[in-house]
């Protein structure tokens, strides 16, 4: 007896439907979602939200609240000139969240220039005294832009010697300073330092546990690639951490970058420090939360 083909294929196909709807069943029906307070709440990674870069239309101490109600145990900001420390402070407090680092001095005027260096020194004193304030045992120094009539050897000895000069300071407000490479082909085109060769170099010739690398897997990604590479070739000099996925430098898994196994490289190299987001929610801080729930997923 002949089986019709059609029906052979109509029956086939609700068997199957049939049966991917029984063993799919228990864990529907089981499923519970995440609450969003405990999003921010990872396993293995705890992150900082940059709140530069997350819900920029709202007021700064609002967007630590947004940080604080997904979950998240820090956040990070960017100069504190602007900010009003004790407000910032008092409500971290309320809420029992860290800033994790923030940023001492930018890129101009360059570190990288000795002309610079006493006001360096004069502005790390300054915001070691803020890091107090708030709480914070980690502060960013950026290497500075291309100074006219220098090579690039030159301007990272002027960048070793302004962090020898300051690592005393740090050393005795036990705070630590933390250099940040940057990438000269998407976002800091004219930067003289970028990679981490040249500044895990920098760093061991400085020799201080207070000066260390603000290891950004972004620019890094964008810089040299092999993550995992390099971050186990440089880990005796990494004071922290940050990322974004590239291209877009938005949250994890909207570029190229699979961050469960850079992030499982970090923790099996014994890193335990905040990882700051400094990334741009590509759509919500929701959807970026739950995005990065999932990269610390291995």
């Amino acid at each position: 007896m002949t089986f019709p083909r059609r029906r052979f294929l109509q029956s086939t196909l609700a068997l199957a439907a049939g049966s991917a709807a029984t063993s799919a069943s228990p864990a529907t029906a089981n499923a519970v979602e995440t609450p969003d307070s405990e999003l921010g709440k990872t396993p293995h990674t705890k992150f900082a939200v940059n709140v530069e870069m997350w819900w920029t239309k709202m007021p700064l101490l609002e967007r630590i609240k947004q940080a604080a109600e997904l979950g998240f145990p820090a956040v990070e900001i960017w100069p504190y000139e602007n900010k009003d420390i004790e407000a910032t402070r008092k409500l971290c407090d309320e809420l029992g969240i860290a800033i994790a680092q923030f940023t001492a001095w930018g890129f101009v005027p360059g570190m990288n220039n000795p002309k610079n260096h006493d006001r360096f020194a004069k502005k790390i004193e300054e915001a070691c005294q803020v890091a107090h304030r708030l709480n914070c045992e980690k502060m960013t120094v950026v290497g500075g832009n291309d100074q006219r009539g220098m090579t690039q050897a030159e301007m990272h000895d002027h960048i070793t010697t302004a962090l020898k000069r300051v690592a005393p300071i740090a050393e005795a407000e036990k705070v630590m300073l933390i250099l940040e490479p940057m990438n000269i082909r998407v976002d800091h085109k004219g930067h003289c330092l970028f990679g981490s060769p040249d500044a895990v170099r920098i760093c061991r010739e400085v020799d201080s546990p207070m000066v260390k690398i603000n290891w950004d897997l972004y620019h890094m990604q964008i810089s040299e690639g092999d993550l995992c590479g390099r971050l186990k070739d440089g880990f005796d000099q990494v004071g922290y951490l940050q990322l974004a996925d590239h291209p877009g430098r938005n949250e994890p898994g909207t570029g190229e970058i699979y961050y469960p196994r850079v992030l499982r490289q970090a923790h099996e190299l014994g890193y335990r420090g905040f990882v700051g987001l400094e990334c741009r929610p590509k759509t919500t801080g929701l959807a970026a939360a739950k995005a990065v729930a999932q990269a610390d997923q291995w």
